[in-house]
Protein backbone atom coordinates (compact mmCIF):
# COMPACT_ATOMS: atom_id res chain seq x y z
CA UNK A 1 0.00 0.00 0.00
CA UNK A 2 2.85 2.40 0.26
CA UNK A 3 4.29 2.23 -2.66
CA UNK A 4 0.41 3.35 -4.47
CA UNK A 5 0.43 5.98 -1.89
CA UNK A 6 3.70 7.07 -3.03
CA UNK A 7 3.07 7.17 -6.48
CA UNK A 8 0.22 8.80 -6.22
CA UNK A 9 1.85 12.06 -4.90
CA UNK A 10 4.36 11.77 -7.40
CA UNK A 11 5.85 15.74 -7.69
CA UNK A 12 7.83 16.93 -10.40
CA UNK A 13 8.11 20.50 -10.84
CA UNK A 14 8.69 22.72 -13.64
CA UNK A 15 9.88 26.19 -13.49
CA UNK A 16 9.72 28.99 -15.77
CA UNK A 17 9.78 32.40 -15.67
CA UNK A 18 11.94 35.45 -17.17
CA UNK A 19 15.66 36.50 -15.19
CA UNK A 20 17.75 39.98 -15.17
CA UNK A 21 17.52 43.07 -16.87
CA UNK A 22 17.09 41.40 -20.47
CA UNK A 23 14.64 39.20 -19.71
CA UNK A 24 15.87 36.09 -20.47
CA UNK A 25 13.34 32.63 -20.15
CA UNK A 26 14.41 30.31 -17.64
CA UNK A 27 13.29 26.78 -18.09
CA UNK A 28 14.21 24.30 -15.57
CA UNK A 29 12.60 20.67 -14.40
CA UNK A 30 13.29 18.40 -11.30
CA UNK A 31 13.15 14.75 -11.38
CA UNK A 32 10.94 12.88 -8.73
CA UNK A 33 14.63 12.92 -6.16
CA UNK A 34 14.74 16.61 -6.89
CA UNK A 35 18.16 15.88 -9.98
CA UNK A 36 17.65 19.62 -11.91
CA UNK A 37 17.20 19.84 -15.92
CA UNK A 38 18.25 23.00 -16.86
CA UNK A 39 16.73 23.22 -20.76
CA UNK A 40 16.58 26.51 -23.41
CA UNK A 41 12.98 25.34 -25.20
CA UNK A 42 11.10 23.29 -23.10
CA UNK A 43 10.88 21.15 -20.11
CA UNK A 44 8.26 18.56 -19.77
CA UNK A 45 7.27 16.17 -16.43
CA UNK A 46 5.15 13.67 -15.03
CA UNK A 47 3.81 10.11 -16.34
CA UNK A 48 3.82 10.53 -19.66
CA UNK A 49 7.34 12.16 -20.69
CA UNK A 50 7.99 10.19 -23.51
CA UNK A 51 5.07 11.43 -25.82
CA UNK A 52 5.06 15.15 -24.55
CA UNK A 53 8.90 15.28 -25.35
CA UNK A 54 7.71 14.17 -29.10
CA UNK A 55 5.00 16.60 -29.05
CA UNK A 56 7.19 19.62 -28.04
CA UNK A 57 9.82 18.05 -30.16
CA UNK A 58 7.09 18.46 -33.25
CA UNK A 59 5.64 21.49 -32.47
CA UNK A 60 7.83 23.88 -31.31
CA UNK A 61 9.46 26.80 -32.76
CA UNK A 62 11.57 29.67 -31.25
CA UNK A 63 10.68 32.84 -30.78
CA UNK A 64 6.62 32.44 -31.03
CA UNK A 65 4.49 34.61 -30.02
CA UNK A 66 2.13 34.51 -26.66
CA UNK A 67 -0.61 33.28 -29.32
CA UNK A 68 1.40 31.13 -30.68
CA UNK A 69 3.16 29.61 -27.56
CA UNK A 70 -0.27 29.62 -25.73
CA UNK A 71 -1.33 26.46 -28.91
CA UNK A 72 1.57 24.71 -29.16
CA UNK A 73 1.00 24.54 -25.08
CA UNK A 74 -2.72 23.84 -24.87
CA UNK A 75 -1.96 21.10 -28.05
CA UNK A 76 1.23 19.34 -26.69
CA UNK A 77 -0.58 18.94 -23.22
CA UNK A 78 -4.30 17.55 -24.69
CA UNK A 79 -2.62 15.12 -26.99
CA UNK A 80 -0.17 13.85 -23.78
CA UNK A 81 -3.29 13.92 -21.79
CA UNK A 82 -5.30 11.66 -24.39
CA UNK A 83 -2.25 9.05 -24.92
CA UNK A 84 -2.02 8.36 -21.13
CA UNK A 85 -4.76 7.80 -18.54
CA UNK A 86 -2.63 8.74 -15.16
CA UNK A 87 -2.05 12.44 -17.08
CA UNK A 88 -5.21 13.92 -15.64
CA UNK A 89 -8.45 15.73 -17.37
CA UNK A 90 -6.98 19.79 -18.16
CA UNK A 91 -4.51 21.56 -17.40
CA UNK A 92 -3.61 25.35 -16.16
CA UNK A 93 -1.02 27.45 -18.58
CA UNK A 94 1.08 30.29 -17.70
CA UNK A 95 2.48 32.63 -20.45
CA UNK A 96 4.64 34.85 -18.77
CA UNK A 97 5.95 38.00 -20.75
CA UNK A 98 7.78 41.00 -19.77
CA UNK A 99 4.52 42.34 -19.20
CA UNK A 100 2.71 40.00 -17.05
CA UNK A 101 1.49 36.56 -16.79
CA UNK A 102 -1.96 35.22 -18.60
CA UNK A 103 -3.22 32.34 -17.09
CA UNK A 104 -5.65 30.13 -19.10
CA UNK A 105 -7.35 26.69 -18.21
CA UNK A 106 -7.69 23.77 -20.51
CA UNK A 107 -10.75 21.33 -20.16
CA UNK A 108 -10.01 17.71 -21.74
CA UNK A 109 -12.54 15.13 -22.32
CA UNK A 110 -13.64 12.81 -19.23
CA UNK A 111 -14.34 9.37 -19.87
Amino acid sequence: KLFVFCFLLRLEPVIAGLEGPNNTPFISATDLIGAPVFADDFAVAGTNIESLYGACESFYKPDMDPEQLFETLAQTLMNGMDRDALAGWGGIVHIITPEGTTTKTLKTRMD
